[in-house]
C-alpha cells in the first residue's frame, strides 16, 4: 500500500520511499521531483538540492532530479524544460509492487492544453534499494493525432568538489557544445573533467558512465534515451541563478538521460519509455 504523502519543505506533498534493506529516498508531487537519496547504511546524501530551492507550486524545484516534458531545455515555445516539473503527479497505490518502489502519474490538463495542444499520459517509476535508485519514464499518445516531444531526467549529483570530478564513458561520442555553440565535436578524453561552465549534448550517447571524484563514484545506466547530457553552470552563470546557493556550483553535476538533439514522435496509442539507473559506490 502506498504510503501517504506528509508536508515537506514549503508545504508541498512529499512522499518517502523506502526499501527493506534501508535504502531511502524523497519525492515530492510537485513535479514528481526525486529530492533525496541515501543508499542502505549510508547518510551521505547522493543528490544535490540547493539551499535556496524554491518550494512552490509556481517554480521549479533547483537540484535532485527533475522531469523534463515535453521540451528539454529551450528548444521550443514552451518554458524552459516544459510543464511537468511544475506539475502536481499523482500517487498510483498499487499494491502488488514491493517496498522501496513508488509509481506517479501525469494526464494533460486544462493548464497543459492551453500550452501543449495534445493528449498524454506519463507515469514515473521510482525504485531504490541497496546502492541504486532507478527511475522509468513512460510516455503514451492516447489521443488521435501524433505528437513530438523531447524529454530528460535532469539528475543533480551531489559531490564534494566540482574540481577533482571525472566522468568516464563519454570518449568516442559526439556533443552539441551549448556554451561554445559548436556541433558535432568528438569527445577525445578517456576521462572527461569540468572547469567552468559546461553544457554538452552527447548524442548515441554510451549507455554507462562513470561519475568519479575522491573517495566514491556513482555509475549511471540508461535505456531508451538516446543522449546524455552533461551541465554545470559554472561561477559566473550559478551567481546569477537566484535558486542556486552560494558556490553551489562547485558541489554539483547534472549527469542527465535524455531525448534532446531531437524530437522522439509517437503516433496514436503508441508509447515510449526510457530508464536511468544510478549505482553508488
Amino acid at each position: 500500500m502506498l504510503v501517504k504523502p506528509h508536508a515537506g519543505s514549503g508545504g508541498l506533498p512529499v512522499l518517502p520511499i523506502a526499501s527493506t534493506d534501508g535504502a531511502r529516498a524523497e519525492v515530492y508531487l510537485h513535479g514528481a521531483h526525486v529530492s533525496s537519496w541515501l543508499p542502505a547504511g549510508s547518510a551521505d546524501e547522493r543528490l544535490f538540492l540547493s539551499a535556496h530551492s524554491r518550494f512552490s507550486s509556481q517554480a521549479a524545484i533547483r537540484g535532485g532530479i527533475p522531469v523534463c516534458f515535453p521540451q528539454f531545455a529551450d528548444q521550443g515555445s514552451l518554458p524552459p524544460h516544459g510543464f511537468a516539473r511544475v506539475s502536481t503527479w499523482t500517487p498510483v497505490d498499487d499494491r502488488d509492487e514491493r517496498p522501496g518502489v513508488v509509481r506517479l502519474r501525469l494526464a494533460e490538463s486544462d493548464a497543459t492544453l492551453a500550452q501543449w495542444p495534445h493528449a498524454f499520459r506519463l507515469e514515473l517509476r521510482i525504485e531504490v534499494s541497496s546502492r541504486t535508485l532507478a527511475l522509468r519514464l513512460t510516455v503514451k499518445n492516447p489521443g488521435a493525432t501524433p505528437f513530438g516531444f523531447t524529454a530528460a531526467l535532469h539528475t543533480y549529483l551531489r559531490i564534494h568538489d566540482v574540481h577533482q570530478l571525472r566522468i568516464q564513458g563519454l570518449r568516442g561520442a559526439r556533443y552539441r557544445d551549448k556554451v561554445t555553440r559548436e556541433d558535432d565535436v568528438l569527445e577525445a578524453a578517456e576521462a572527461m573533467a569540468i572547469h567552468g561552465e559546461v553544457d554538452r549534448v552527447y548524442h548515441a550517447a554510451p549507455s554507462e558512465v562513470l561519475v568519479q571524484e575522491p573517495g566514491r563514484a556513482v555509475s549511471i545506466r540508461t535505456t531508451g534515451f538516446p543522449d546524455t547530457v552533461i551541465w554545470n553552470p559554472g561561477p559566473a552563470r550559478a551567481a546569477a541563478m537566484s535558486d542556486m546557493e552560494p558556490g553551489g556550483w562547485i558541489r554539483m553535476v547534472c549527469v542527465e538521460a535524455a531525448a534532446a538533439r531531437a524530437p522522439l514522435t509517437l503516433a496514436p496509442g503508441q508509447r515510449w519509455e526510457g530508464g536511468q539507473t544510478l549505482v553508488a559506490a
